[in-house]
């Protein structure tokens, strides 16, 4: 029963980090669509802004491939698959909030660019902000799982 609780966990991390990734890099392609349908040019300027919500599915991955690794198929208890679940859930969350979160802030960003190409640069420090707290998901997730 342990081992299935921490597979489960597994997937349900890899699976809301892709989630919230999905959902982020939606709203800002479409976003990026719009201004680009008026300058092509700008490609570059918001191409950037567009991915930044990928990098928690990438995250997500990562602690899934890690938490496999020291996943015992010899756990039978509840209590120890549940303990490696609990491992996972900083992960879990500020994977999928921060990617649907960062996608918002991005998609304000990138009608800035269209607005005003110049910004580009500096626009990026606001959805990139809210990646620092999916860093810090990841470092605890790894820390977590690495006790086991």
């Amino acid at each position: 029963m342990g081992y299935t609780i921490a597979m489960i966990g597994i997937a349900l991390c890899v699976l809301l980090c892709g989630i919230g990734s999905c959902i982020g890099l939606y709203q800002t392609s479409a976003a990026a669509s719009g201004v680009l349908s008026e300058d092509p040019k700008k490609f570059g300027k918001v191409m950037v802004l567009v991915l930044l919500p990928a990098t928690q599915g990438i995250y997500g991955f990562i602690i899934g491939i890690i938490a496999s690794g020291a996943v015992n198929p010899a756990w039978t208890e509840a209590s120890i698959g549940w303990a490696f679940f609990a491992t996972l859930v900083p992960m879990m969350v500020s994977g999928f909030v921060s990617a649907w979160l960062q996608g918002k802030a991005a998609v304000n960003c990138i009608y800035a660019v269209g607005k005003q190409e110049s910004l580009s640069g500096k626009l990026i420090v606001y959805p990139g902000m809210i990646e620092f707290y999916a860093i810090l998901g990841l470092i605890i997730s790894i820390m977590l799982v690495g006790a086991f």
